[in-house]
């Protein structure tokens, strides 16, 4: 893995730009996903893997039950990436995990919370192209027919059907894998973020733990307590922030509330 703390504004975009220029096609086409987090220590764990205790055992229930409730339109349709990509979008703890195409919108996320100014703040990046290499024989093989470096939920379902449960994906391979895939637009929040998630095929262990076998893919860029000011400031002048991000009142009050924050935040 490559930790790399940068100094500057321009250091970082550089950073998160880089290896982007993509000689086949000549064109400028990162195959990185990003995430930012507000904390450098805070750890890459799916929201079902912090809810603690027998949870991967909850996790049929969760999706069960989610699926019973929703009352979703066209419902009858959806495969399980469907549900779990919608499960995850409101709030109900998955085994995925939310990432982004787009470096700005990470940098959002780790220049956020304001009362979080005193702690460096990271943003994790995952080279997917070079990771799917790893996967099982059947998805490169799927991803290979469409010409495309990430899965969409139809292209997942071919492989792992079932609605009812993700055993059937869990038992794919004996060696955990992650794969990335970009879940259905379903509303401007997913687009406006430039969503992209990522699941793995253990939910026991969490993405840093696998990450570790393939240490050249990802790599963590530090953005130091000492600069966040200034790339929440310039991020706000770009117009990346909750009130594009989080369309509606709650993104706009959101906004506000941290935009008109002083600088010296009392807790």
């Amino acid at each position: 893995m490559s930790e790399i703390v940068v100094a500057s504004w321009l250091e970082l975009i550089e950073q998160l730009y880089i290896d982007s220029w993509q000689p086949a096609f000549e064109r400028f086409r990162s195959n990185y996903a990003f995430r930012g987090l507000s904390d450098k220590k805070y750890v890459l764990a799916s929201s079902l893997l912090r809810l603690g205790g027998n949870y991967v055992d909850l996790e049929f229930h969760l999706l069960r039950n989610f699926e019973k409730y929703a009352r979703l339109e066209q419902s009858t349709r959806f495969s399980i990436w469907d549900w779990l990509a919608i499960a995850q979008h409101h709030g109900l703890p998955t085994r995925l995990l939310d990432w982004t195409f787009s470096p700005f919108v990470a940098m959002h996320f780790a220049t956020s919370e304001v009362h979080k100014f005193d702690s460096d703040g990271v943003v994790w990046c995952v080279d997917f192209g070079r990771l799917h290499k790893h996967l099982p024989q059947q998805f490169r093989d799927e991803l290979s027919g469409e010409g495309s470096n990430v899965f969409t939920v139809e292209m997942l379902a071919k492989i792992s059907p079932s609605r009812r449960s993700l055993q059937n994906f869990d038992r794919l391979s004996e060696v955990p894998f992650m794969l990335f895939f970009e879940p259905p637009s379903m509303d401007e929040r997913i687009v406006n973020q430039f969503s992209l998630h990522s699941v793995i095929s253990n939910p026991r262990i969490s993405p840093d733990e696998l990450f570790a076998r393939y240490d050249d893919l990802y790599k963590k860029i530090i953005i130091p307590a000492s600069l966040k000011w200034e790339v929440r400031d310039k991020l706000d002048q770009a117009n990346i922030n909750e009130r594009v991000l989080f369309p509606g009142l709650d993104g706009l009050c959101k906004w506000l509330s941290r935009h008109y924050s002083p600088k010296v935040c009392r807790q």
